[in-house]
């Protein structure tokens, strides 16, 4: 090995040799990807981070004197995942030209090998694709991250970061870190929680973001600031969550709305560019993404970061109903007695229906064992059933148990609302406003997959942003009878809703966004509070009266008072945006080492237990 690393350089990567190498000696080092034995040589693919050469090893090649045959019989012991280094002469293939590979029009018939390490039979093969299921290939993650779509994607994230941090810098961003041991402040997702042994009984949080120390950067004065923050949250996982994260951190001074937009887009056009090759200006020539009211969006899609790939909106027929008292419907004229008595607000329901038109030409599409496992996909989610209607050449409703109660003036009404045409199929939802969106919108993505509106999974080369503007301030709880900060407390209202801040909150408007991506929020951020009395009223209107908003954010509210500038900020999710560009299934596919759906790290074995001894210096005691 000595000789190979001490005097034996590497003169290339495994993905650099071409014709005009030729005759060229060289020294190349990498892992054993393949091993052919043809009866008189041996053949073998290397492989390194960049990419393959085939090697030769030719006992009978001429002019090396007996180096090239003792290469061979070394060469014949070689097996899979081997780590070796080889001295060469590269030569054509001529006519055995492999085009699959960058380096197939040549080969390197081998001179001098030197073995670095031996690797027992991996437990699955380090291919492009295999079946090998993901909690095997978590085990033995440092083996799965060989296989070139782990390495593509790592590349990927690496580009991510560089063109992240060059725009920023060239746009006068300081780049500043902020603490990860942090106080715990109520209010958001739920933190990790680290007992401190020099101060017993107290913990630290894990910082779910830098949002309060980055608020803390503009009234430093530095006006710009950004950060590749990682963050941690204890909250349940899924496809799209991961318990730490990355994010792109950013808060600037003197700045609204359309600055932030504007800032952001730059990046996002740089980073498809760099990244793909892409350039959005050809989608988006403006140079901006377009934008939809929350409400909209809450009201065509049932959540506020839809997938604008295809069309499939809902349709809000709650007003209907009431108009009609429900329609003959028994469920409905509940929902519209509850109205008509006054308790519940036309502008703020707490039960709604919504329908959704599917097109003739897919509903045809749709069996009646298909229609019943949509059913039983909807009551997965909480809902009651799948309500549905046919519709017939004179507009009537077929096949629905509804058609022998509804009036014939709400149906016209709802099938003029929703546009419905003869062979046309209509959903309905009725219930809890939370749950009838919920359903409503995963149906809606479920059965554009179905009809091949979009693909199962990645991006198929179809890029649609969107931003969502304009939501509440604060959403109801009907737990606890109280009204919550929809993002967090520190969001400034729009100017002409601050005097319903203590009469009506639900109407409070304010300047949150977030920035969607078919069908993903890839970041969110908010123009912020900076005035002290506002703030104090926010507050109020959460409950939260002057001592207790002291003791939980005592020292922000306190640097407010020293000259805070207007500012605002945004945070895109790294692991997010890199999933989505990359085309990726899930997180997992572009982070190094992920948790498992249950929080688990399978290499590791982590979380653990630990002794006994270290929880005593911890003032930490475990219950069963």
């Amino acid at each position: 090995m000595a000789r190979f690393i001490d005097e034996l350089k590497r003169t290339h990567d495994n993905n650099a040799l071409r014709v005009e190498h030729v005759e060229q000696e060289v020294v190349l080092f990498g892992w054993v990807s393949s091993y052919r034995d043809h009866g008189g040589c041996v053949f073998i693919d290397l492989r390194d981070r960049e990419g393959i050469t085939q090697l030769v090893f030719d006992p009978d090649l001429a002019g090396h004197g007996t180096a090239p045959r003792v290469a061979y019989e070394r060469a014949q012991a070689l097996r899979s995942e081997w780590v070796i280094g080889i001295r060469g002469n590269v030569k054509s293939r001529g006519g055995n030209a492999n085009p699959k590979l960058a380096t197939g029009a040549v080969e390197v018939h081998v001179v001098e090998i030197g073995i670095f390490n031996k690797s027992d039979t991996p437990p699955f093969e380090i291919v492009d694709k295999l079946d090998t299921g993901e909690e095997k290939r978590l085990q033995y993650r440092y083996l799965d991250l060989r296989r070139r779509p782990l390495q593509h994607a790592m590349r990927a994230r690496h580009r991510l970061l560089q063109e992240t941090r060059h725009y920023f810098d060239d746009k006068g961003f300081l780049e500043i870190e902020t603490p990860t041991l942090v106080k715990y402040t109520p209010g958001g997702a739920r933190n990790f929680l680290v007992p401190s042994r020099m101060h017993a009984g107290k913990f630290y949080a894990l910082a779910e973001s830098p949002q309060l120390f980055k608020q803390l950067f503009m009234v430093a004065g530095f006006e710009r600031y950004f950060q590749i923050a990682r963050c941690w949250r204890d909250e349940d996982l899924r496809l799209d969550r991961q318990p730490e994260f990355t994010q792109i951190d950013v808060e600037m001074s003197f700045v609204n709305q359309d600055d932030i937009f504007e800032t952001i887009e730059g990046l996002v056009f740089r980073l498809w560019k760099a990244v793909l090759g892409v350039d959005l200006l050809e989608k988006y020539p403006s140079g901006s993404f377009p934008r939809m009211n929350f409400g909209e969006s809450m009201g065509l899609y049932g959540n506020d970061k839809p997938d604008v790939r295809f069309e499939l909106p809902h349709v809000d027929i709650t007003g209907l109903v009431v108009d009609h008292a429900g329609g003959g419907v028994s469920f409905w004229a509940e929902l519209a007695a509850a109205f008509a008595s006054g308790r519940y607000r036309r502008d703020l329901p707490t039960e709604i229906v919504k329908a959704l038109r599917i097109p003739a030409e897919k509903a045809s599409s749709l069996s009646r064992a298909e229609l019943d496992k949509l059913e039983e996909y909807v009551k997965g989610m909480g809902s009651k059933g799948l309500a549905r209607a046919k519709i017939g050449g004179s507009g009537e409703w077929l096949q629905s148990p509804l058609a022998k109660m509804i009036s014939t003036e709400l149906r016209v009404a709802i099938n003029e609302a929703a546009g419905a045409q003869e062979g046309d199929l209509l959903f309905f939802q009725f219930g809890k406003e939370a749950v009838v969106h919920t359903v409503m919108a995963n149906l809606r993505v479920h059965l554009a997959k179905k009809f091949g509106f979009i693909p199962e999974s990645g991006h198929g080369g179809r890029f649609e942003f969107l931003w969502v503007v304009n939501p509440p301030l604060f959403e109801y709880d009907d737990e606890t009878k109280t009204w919550a900060a929809a993002h967090h407390a520190f969001t400034r209202p729009h100017d002409d809703c601050v005097e319903l801040l203590e009469t009506d909150p639900g109407k409070v408007l304010c300047w949150r966004y977030d920035l969607v991506l078919n069908g993903f929020e890839i970041g969110g951020g908010s123009i912020r509070l900076h005035d002290p009395e506002v703030q104090t009223r926010v507050f109020r209107a959460l409950g939260i009266d002057d001592d207790d908003a002291k003791t939980k954010f005592g020292f922000l509210l306190e640097a407010l008072r020293y000259g805070a500038p207007p500012h605002g900020g945004i945070a895109i999710g790294l692991d997010r945006l890199a999933m989505l560009l990359s085309g990726a299934d899930s997180l997992r596919d572009v982070i190094a080492y992920p948790k498992t759906q249950k929080g688990i790290c399978l290499m590791t074995e982590a979380p653990n237990a630990v002794s006994p001894k270290q929880l005593q210096e911890l003032h930490v005691r475990t219950v069963d």
